[in-house]
């Protein structure tokens, strides 16, 4: 592969890697909650430097993409020890540790190497399935690289060398072995102990929920009204339509919020309280009432809100700093829709003495 326009490269994985976090970012809270129980900081990061290391692994053997009209052929190596030649005449050119042919060894060893500890680190696996996944991603690239971005071009305009997919495959090797540093009980993605029982509720917990919330209803109300855009312009040929955005608008902020009150209504829960296994509980008023006040106190009533015609849609903007602000003062981030039912907000997960009652052991609490 061929190293150039890093800047470009680099700036644009960090891109790729920020669009496609947001729209994991709720399903990652999802799975961390119900595999390990909860979201740590540190497995965060690693998995968002994961994200961007893969898109970068990308833009920097694909990228940038040539001018279809200034296209330059390439060919292809596929003599295995042609890199060893590289670097003996770098040696022999007197300069052995800066050549262009020694670095590209060296980088192209050096990319594949977080592949590996990844693979053992997150994915929980050892050498072998470090050294297949390398070779597996090696060659599929060079086949990119080969084809033409899968004959999107007309001839390949990056070089297909066989010496990357030995180089690539050594560093997701070397990875792997390095990786071995790392305590075995931060490796691999299965389940904690006790991952399955109620933890304390703390106002953290509660604010990345109202996070989930808003990114999951951001991003639904995106993909309605883009849509409708989409409809209008190549369906309906209604291009004033599309210039308006009034029915774009209308359906962006309808759609999460019909969706948010059947979520609630039928399990209790908005989408982000089920991402950290949260839910309003008890209190003076009947399930459905209490359900609906949790609907009337979160994100969907703020669609509602937004709804509504000029000048009254301000009112969503009034909504979002009052329930924001009783979220950061009151206990557990309990927040309006505690105050709405006067329901309590806990754990949704059984309590471990309870299961262990249930279960017919003897409880250990003490």
């Amino acid at each position: 592969m061929r190293v150039g326009n890093e800047v470009f490269s680099g700036g644009l994985a960090i891109g790729a890697g920020i669009v496609v976090g947001f729209v994991l970012f709720v399903p990652f809270v999802a799975v961390s909650y119900r595999r390990r129980g909860g979201l740590t900081v540190g497995r965060s990061l690693l998995w968002a430097a994961a994200l961007i290391y893969f898109c970068a692994i990308w833009t920097y053997t694909l990228f940038p993409l040539p001018d279809p009209d200034r296209l330059v052929c390439v060919g292809s190596n596929l003599d295995v020890w042609q890199a060893v030649r590289d670097v003996q005449g770098a040696r022999d050119r007197g300069h052995p540790f800066t050549d262009p042919a020694t670095l590209q060894l060296v980088l192209n060893v050096l990319l594949f190497i977080p592949l590996g500890a990844l693979v053992r680190i997150l994915g929980g696996r050892g050498l072998p399935t470090a050294v297949a996944v390398g070779a597996g991603v090696s060659l599929f690239i060079e086949s990119t690289q080969i084809t033409g971005m899968w004959w999107i071009y007309d001839c390949a305009y990056r070089l297909f060398d066989v010496d990357d997919l030995v180089t690539n495959t050594l560093g997701a090797a070397l990875g792997s072995i390095a990786a071995l540093t790392v305590p075995r009980r931060m490796r691999g993605m299965k389940r904690r102990a006790g991952s399955e029982y109620a933890t304390p509720v703390t106002k953290g917990r509660r604010l990345l929920g109202v996070w989930c919330d808003v990114f999951a209803a951001g991003v639904l109300s995106a993909v309605s009204s883009t849509s409708v855009q989409l409809w209008l312009q190549y369906v309906a040929d209604d291009r004033a339509a599309v210039l308006s955005g009034t029915l774009a608008a209308t359906v962006g902020t309808a759609v999460p919020a019909a969706v948010w009150l059947v979520v609630i209504a039928t399990t209790g829960r908005s989408v982000g309280d089920a991402c950290v296994e949260l839910e309003y509980r008890g209190g003076p008023l009947p399930t459905a009432a209490v359900r609906l006040m949790r609907f009337v106190g979160g994100v969907g009533m703020y669609f509602v809100l937004a709804m509504l015609p000029d000048p009254y849609d301000t009112a969503s903007l009034v909504f979002i700093v009052v329930a924001a602000g009783l979220t950061l003062v009151t206990e557990s981030g309990r927040g309006l829709p505690a105050l709405l039912s006067g329901a309590s907000l806990v754990d949704s997960r059984p309590a471990a003495t309870d299961a262990a009652e249930r279960d017919g052991e003897p409880s250990t609490a003490g």
